[in-house]
C-alpha cells in the first residue's frame, strides 16, 4: 500500500528571513505547524523567530547558504534537533538576474542565479527527503514562477532554472509518490517584495498578488488537501485549495511540463513512465 503522510507538523522553510519565505513562514506556524527557518542572515531569521515566538508559535533558525551542501547539511540537522522530523519543506530561496537578453547577461551572474534557485533547491531536498522517505513520507514544495512555464526574453537564468524547477517536482513525484512522498510547484504570481520591486517588469506595477493566497495554497498542501496534485504546476493567481480541490483528481498530463505536441500521433505527446497511482 502507498504510504499517506499525514498533516504537517514540522516545516522547514528557505530564504525565510525576509520576502515570501519569511510571510510563508510566519503563515505556517500560525497554522500550528513548527517552522524551521533557513537563510543567509543570521539577524534577520532571528528576528522572524522572536515574532513567531511572540505569536504563541515555535520555531528555530539556522544560517546557511543554500549553495553550500556542507552547510545546509548541518543547519538542517540542526533544526530537526530542535523541533523534530522536518515532514514539509518550502524551497523558496531564490534570486533573479538582469533583465537582458541572454547574449548580454553576465556568466558570473548567471552561475549565481542557478546555483541558488536550482542547485540550492537540490541540495535542502537532497538532505531531506531521504529522511521523509525513511519515515514513510512527507511533502516538499518548490516556489517556481511562471516565467518557467513560458519564453521570456530576459533574465534567462531565473527562468531556466524555475523551468528545471518544475521538471525536478515531477521527478521526485515519480519516484517518491509510491514511497509516500509528494511533490508541489507553487507560482505565487507577482508579490510585493524587494526583488519584484527591483524589476524594471513591474517598475509601472500598482497591483501585485496578496502573499495570503500563496499561503492559504502552502497551508492546504501542509495539510494533505491537495496531495491529488502532487507533480503538478500550481498557480496561486489561478488556483485556490477550493478550486483545485472541486476540479477533482488531474488527468495523467493535467499542469505537468511537457512538450506540446502537434497531433495526437505525435511522439512528443511522451509517455507516463511511472503509473500513476494517486
Amino acid at each position: 500500500m502507498t504510504p499517506r503522510p499525514g498533516p504537517a507538523r514540522v516545516a522547514l522553510v528557505t530564504g525565510a528571513s525576509r520576502g515570501i519565505g519569511q510571510d510563508l513562514a510566519r503563515g505556517l506556524a500560525a497554522q500550528g505547524i513548527a517552522v524551521g527557518l533557513l537563510a543567509r542572515s543570521e539577524r534577520s531569521l532571528g528576528a522572524v523567530v522572536e515574532e513567531i515566538e511572540a505569536s504563541g508559535g515555535r520555531a528555530a533558525a539556522a544560517p546557511a547558504d543554500v549553495t553550500d551542501l556542507a552547510a545546509v547539511t548541518l543547519a538542517v540537522g540542526r533544526l530537526s534537533a530542535a523541533l523534530g522530523p522536518i515532514d514539509l519543506l518550502v524551497n523558496n530561496a531564490g534570486m533573479i538576474d538582469a533583465e537582458v537578453m541572454l547574449w548580454e547577461a553576465s556568466p558570473e551572474q548567471w552561475r549565481s542565479v542557478v546555483e541558488t534557485n536550482l542547485l540550492g533547491s537540490f541540495h535542502v531536498s537532497r538532505v531531506v527527503l531521504g529522511t521523509m522517505v525513511s519515515r514513510g513520507g512527507g511533502r516538499v514544495v518548490d516556489i517556481v514562477s511562471g516565467a518557467g512555464a513560458r519564453d521570456w526574453e530576459v533574465a534567462t537564468a531565473y527562468s531556466a532554472s524555475k523551468a528545471a524547477l518544475i521538471r525536478t517536482v515531477g521527478s521526485v513525484h515519480a519516484a517518491g509518490f509510491r514511497l509516500g512522498l509528494r511533490s508541489f510547484a507553487v507560482a505565487p504570481g507577482t508579490v510585493e517584495t524587494a526583488m519584484s520591486r527591483s524589476m524594471w517588469l513591474h517598475a509601472s506595477r500598482t497591483a501585485f498578488t496578496p502573499v495570503e493566497r500563496t499561503i492559504d495554497l502552502v497551508s492546504a498542501i501542509a495539510r494533505g488537501e491537495l496531495d491529488d496534485w502532487s507533480g503538478r504546476y500550481l498557480r496561486v493567481t489561478h488556483d485556490t485549495p477550493e478550486s483545485l480541490r472541486a476540479h477533482g483528481a488531474p488527468g495523467a498530463r493535467d499542469r505537468t511540463f511537457g512538450v506540446i505536441p502537434w497531433s495526437p500521433d505525435d511522439p512528443n505527446l511522451g509517455e507516463t513512465l511511472v503509473p500513476d497511482e494517486r
